[in-house]
């Protein structure tokens, strides 16, 4: 077992490296891509939906999403009939590096399974979605009974 939490923890930092070195390209760190991509595939979300979506506190992404207002990639807004509720929309600058950050995580996945068959390939994405289903069922637990995301820590 602990190999294979090591395995997880050694390509999620490797995984985080290639990243950022790539996204600095555009303007961008390792894991800010996350937020790009979930704006611009759900303009308009709410920045509590978004730390749900991506188990991240609250604190930790409304301060990521100062950050990419400030760099131009996403703007916020008051919902309309709720003005505490802000919403993230991408700006033209997050549309235009949203495929470039596709093309970057899909470009890390080719390189990691390049020596895989497709068979291969196919049961990893299935093992890896049944781990997440299980990973995902504790952190939705979790979340019903602290009502706060995983990362960051406590409640806030």
């Amino acid at each position: 077992m602990e190999s294979f939490m090591r395995c997880i923890s050694r390509t999620a930092r490797c995984s985080q490296l290639y990243r950022s070195e790539r996204l600095a390209e555009v303007g961008l760190n390792g894991g800010q891509y996350v937020y790009i991509s979930n704006v611009c595939r759900n303009p308009g979300i709410s920045q509590e939906q978004m730390s749900r979506q991506i188990l991240i506190n609250k604190s930790n992404v409304a301060r990521q999403l100062a950050s990419l207002e400030q760099n131009g990639f996403v703007r916020r807004e008051p919902d309309a009939k709720d003005r505490r509720v802000m919403r993230v929309y991408p700006t033209e600058r997050a549309m235009e590096v949203y495929p470039y950050i596709q093309q970057v995580l899909a470009d890390w996945r080719h390189y990691l399974t390049e020596d895989f068959t497709d068979e291969e390939r196919e049961q990893l994405d299935s093992l890896l979605e049944r781990v997440l289903e299980k990973a995902a069922a504790y952190a939705d637990k979790r979340l019903a009974r602290e009502k706060e995301p995983l990362e960051g820590g406590e409640k806030g």
